[in-house]
């Protein structure tokens, strides 16, 4: 039974008022106590102490028009580079908007307040606060379709196959204009780092490919292989004395994707497993309205999803992820030296290879079963 003492064990709320001479860490660690403000603590505690270990393999999602507002360059490439993020499953829109700058295209600080009607006319697009030109759009379809058409796409490939091959063309790109590392996709080319997409013909990047699919390209990608091969990053992870993290920037069709490895594993699989290790979750989406991107992580227990004993080691901060995933990362970054990168994308076949074989072997034990039980008369 818990008592009044255990229940008042925690720190006192006792901060050190604010000077202005604070780094980020202090900030968070002194002033972040209470509300969604101690939830990011908490958040960025359980991400750098913990889910950056080295035996953890840190998975990724990313929902939400983040790579337009810079986020891809200010956040995803220093934790990619860092080693912090492992694997990523994003909307094909992150990706689309995010190979803008890797082109050498531009977005800009706009407002929300401003005439649509107006915008349009003057061929402006908006997401929000940010504007650019719609020429951009057009640059990038062609970009992405002469790039697809070339020899190396024409085959049905996985969609991090695919993001693979673009990204090193984006990175070319970049060298050959002198922008530096601008492109997440360029990044995780060079870094190894798989990006998958749940939806693939939910972007300009799939509409891109429809079209090509209308004048004869053989380019398909293939939902099966990314099935397949996020459940194998995960298998791998704990069959090698490691661990599964999942970091969760938003919700979505990604989230759900990077959380369905545990129950393709076990659930129609066949193989024994209990769930990831390590939940952190930034989202706006309630709970209560039913919605996967709101779901909890003790909800995720019943599907499997998140092993029930690693419970406290999860988080969600109900927050803004423009506000929250810069603080995140940057305390990260401060607290934690860079990780060896663990490549995965060129992992992939050896990886594929184990779930495989541990399928077939958990198949086989299962039909041995069911062949050893009398099977009932039917009335």
């Amino acid at each position: 039974m818990t008592t009044r003492k255990d229940y008042l064990r925690g720190p006192r709320i006792d901060p050190r008022p604010i000077t202005g001479k604070e780094t980020v860490t202090e900030l968070v660690d002194n002033a972040f106590l209470a509300y969604n403000a101690g939830r990011l603590a908490e958040g960025c505690r359980l991400f750098a102490e913990r889910m950056l270990a080295e035996d953890v393999t840190v998975g990724m999602s990313l929902t939400g028009a983040m790579t337009p507002a810079g986020l891809g360059m200010s956040t995803m490439i220093p934790l990619i580079e860092a080693g912090f993020v492992d694997w990523i499953v994003s909307t094909g829109a992150n990706l689309y908007h995010d190979s803008h700058f890797g082109l050498g295209l531009t977005m800009h600080k706009g407002t929300p307040f401003a005439d649509d009607v107006e915008l349009r006319e003057e061929g402006v697009v908006r997401i929000y606060d940010i504007f650019f030109d719609y020429q951009v759009l057009l640059s990038t379809d062609a970009y992405i379709r002469e790039v697809s058409a070339r020899p190396e796409f024409q085959r049905p490939m996985s969609t991090a196959e695919y993001h693979y091959l673009l990204g090193g063309y984006v990175r070319e790109r970049e060298q050959a204009l002198g922008i530096g590392r601008k492109s997440v996709l360029g990044v995780a080319h060079e870094c190894g780092v798989p990006i998958y997409t749940s939806s693939p013909g939910d972007s300009s990047i799939g509409m891109n490919v429809a079209e090509q699919a209308l004048t004869g390209s053989q380019l398909r990608f293939d939902v099966s292989a990314d099935v397949n091969e996020t459940s194998a990053v995960v298998f791998h992870a704990k069959t090698h004395g490691g661990k599964s993290g999942v970091l969760i920037i938003g919700g979505g069709s990604p989230k759900n994707f990077v959380l369905q490895t545990e129950p393709q594993i076990q659930e129609v699989l066949g193989i024994g497993e209990k769930g990831h290790d390590y939940y952190l979750q930034m989202t706006d989406a309630r709970p209560d309205t039913g919605g996967l991107s709101g779901a909890t992580p003790s909800e995720a227990v019943s599907w499997g999803k998140v092993d029930p004993e690693k419970l406290p080691d999860t988080v969600v901060c109900y927050l803004d992820n423009t506000v929250g995933f810069p603080i995140l990362a940057a305390y990260a970054l401060a607290k934690r030296k860079p990780r060896r990168l663990k490549r995965l994308y060129h992992k992939r076949d050896e990886m594929l290879r184990e779930l495989t074989e541990a399928y077939q072997e958990a198949k086989a034990d299962r039909d041995a079963r069911a062949e050893a039980t009398p099977v009932g008369r039917q009335p």
